[in-house]
């Protein structure tokens, strides 16, 4: 039987699978932390991992993916739609990493950190959200939910909103900005 294509795992197939698979889960982890250069750095592995799993797509390394005028066997050429999407993929890979990076440095520079914070304002929406479902379930009879003062988006007790975390706004307990950390002025470069 002529053509016959030999079905056998060799060691550089379950290799690469094992090395794209370590890229995948290294750079997820990665992505999930709250540092912004380690989710940098877990988008720049998952970006190796995928052009490694598009080449060990290409099928056996070595055969050429033109013919040059040769009789063609299906089983012989690779295939080079995988080298070009690898290719395409390291020019994405690398814009968005430049991007990510840049946005990174900013946020540092205006921050101080590189720390990802919590979003005040999803606190305080998913604390409304805790409250307005333990006031439905044992608020007293006959009284709606949300009917007490304080209980709504309205002005209660403690003033403005809903007084589930501290408004920085009228007062002089707003965290420091870190963005001039000299005494000059803006555009004052001496």
């Amino acid at each position: 039987m002529t053509g016959a294509v030999d079905n056998t795992v060799n060691t550089l197939d379950v290799t690469m699978a094992v090395v794209v698979g370590g890229l995948f889960t290294i750079g997820f982890h990665l992505m999930l932390q709250r540092s912004l250069m380690r989710i940098v750095l877990g988008f720049i592995l998952l970006g190796h991992g995928t052009n490694m799993l598009l080449l060990v797509a290409g099928g056996t390394p070595g055969l050429p993916p033109v013919l040059e005028g040769r009789p063609v066997d299906p089983a012989e050429p690779a295939d080079p739609l995988p080298q070009a999407m690898a290719l395409t993929s390291i020019i994405i890979t690398f814009g968005l990493t430049a991007f990510l990076m840049a946005l990174a440095y900013r946020s540092w520079r205006l921050s101080g950190s590189d720390e990802v914070r919590d979003d005040v304002e999803d606190r305080r929406i998913d604390i409304a959200l805790q409250r307005a479902g333990a006031d439905e379930v044992t608020g007293p009879p006959g009284e709606p939910a949300g009917a007490r003062p304080g209980d709504g988006p309205g002005p209660g007790p403690g003033g403005e909103g809903d007084g589930d975390a501290p408004d920085h706004r009228d007062d002089d307990t707003a965290p420091p900005d870190h963005r001039d950390d000299d005494d000059t002025a803006p555009g004052d470069h001496r």
